[in-house]
C-alpha cells in the first residue's frame, strides 16, 4: 500500500484514468490495525497498485470536503471520477471488501 499525503491525495482524486481505493485511518486506532490486515491481504487479489493509505490526521481538506466521519474508512474513487467517491466505514471481512473495491473497477 503506498502512503499518500494530502496533496498527492487531492491530484489523484481529480484526475481521471484508473480507479481509486484509499484507506483512511490514524496512527493509534486499534480497529485501523484489523482494517489494513484485511486490506493487505485484498491487495493482492486485485490488479495494479489500486489501494493507497493516508493518516486523516494530515488531511484536513479531505476531511471536511468529503465529510469523512470515523476511522477506518475505505474512499473508492472510479477510474472516470464521476461523481463524489463512496466512503464506505464497514469493513467486515475480506471477502466484503475485495467486493466494494471491486464495484469501483466496473
Amino acid at each position: 500500500m503506498r502512503s499518500l499525503d494530502e496533496k498527492q491525495l487531492l491530484e489523484e482524486l481529480w484526475s481521471k484514468g484508473k480507479p481509486l481505493a484509499v484507506f483512511l485511518h490514524t496512527p493509534f486506532c486499534g480497529t485501523c490495525k484489523v482494517a489494513r490486515r484485511m486490506l493487505e491481504i485484498t491487495e493482492h487479489m486485485l490488479p495494479g497498485e489500486m489501494i493507497a493509505e493516508a493518516d486523516v490526521n494530515m488531511l484536513p481538506k479531505v476531511v471536511e470536503q468529503y465529510k469523512v466521519r470515523s476511522v477506518p474508512a475505505l474512499l473508492l474513487a472510479n477510474a472516470e471520477r464521476s461523481g463524489k467517491p463512496e466512503i464506505v466505514y464497514s469493513m467486515g471481512s475480506v471477502e466484503d471488501l475485495l467486493a466494494q473495491i471491486r464495484g469501483v473497477l466496473s
